[in-house]
């Protein structure tokens, strides 16, 4: 089965294998990923169209956010997140909800560990929340968006506290999804995301401790 260099590499950066600034060399790669080189130079100019990407001098480097990017892209998720989980509230099946449920309980286990570990698992919840609202054009949008968020270098979630924060603030969330209350999801996700987003500043001014 061929692998997809595109997929392969995207992966990788919201893994942080490569992190904002690391260079990719095309060769590297390929060999990294046991690729031909080809399908590699097609993934990173589509990685560099759509902004994951950007150049410095001949080289391609992992793009970085800064302080006004970081900004419109925390208004733009905080905005489609909010509708996410109305719509979630409104067409979710008692079976999602039940999946939500679960995963609350599966992530309160993580608390403690490794961040890395604690933002995979955000994110499986947010995606989950995504799939609930049964809008697929939303859903394409709220990818972008969170694959964008893969150019920070770290996760809120390591700030001292932030986890354990969160983690009430997504069963907020679903308490207002099972019981069906749309503006009541909406404003406990767009919350969420405020303080996420108030939490990352604090890190990058130095006001908080990472873990």
């Amino acid at each position: 089965m061929q692998k997809d260099a595109y997929a392969l590499m995207l992966d990788a950066i919201e893994a942080g294998v490569y992190l904002p600034g690391a260079r990719l060399v095309e060769s590297e790669l390929a060999e990294r990923f046991g690729v031909s080189r080809t399908p590699v130079r097609e993934a990173l100019q589509r990685l560099e169209t759509q902004g994951m990407l950007s150049r410095d001098g001949r080289s391609l480097i992992v793009a970085s956010l800064d302080h006004n990017q970081l900004a419109e892209l925390y208004i733009v998720r905080a905005e489609l997140e909010g509708l996410a989980a109305r719509l979630a509230a409104r067409h979710a099946t008692d079976e999602e909800c039940r999946v939500l449920r679960a995963m609350l309980e599966e992530d309160a286990r993580l608390l403690g560990g490794d961040p890395r570990a604690l933002s995979r698992a955000n994110k499986r919840f947010h995606k989950q929340i995504h799939l609930a609202s049964h809008n697929r054009f939303l859903v394409q949008q709220l990818d972008l968006v969170h694959r964008s968020m893969a150019l920070m270098a770290n996760t809120s979630l390591a700030a001292e506290g932030r986890a354990e924060a969160a983690m009430a603030e997504h069963d907020r969330i679903v308490r207002a999804i099972e019981a069906r209350d749309g503006e009541a999801a909406h404003q406990a996700l767009r919350t969420h995301i405020s303080r996420a987003y108030e939490t990352r500043l604090r890190l990058d001014a130095g006001e908080l401790k990472s873990l």
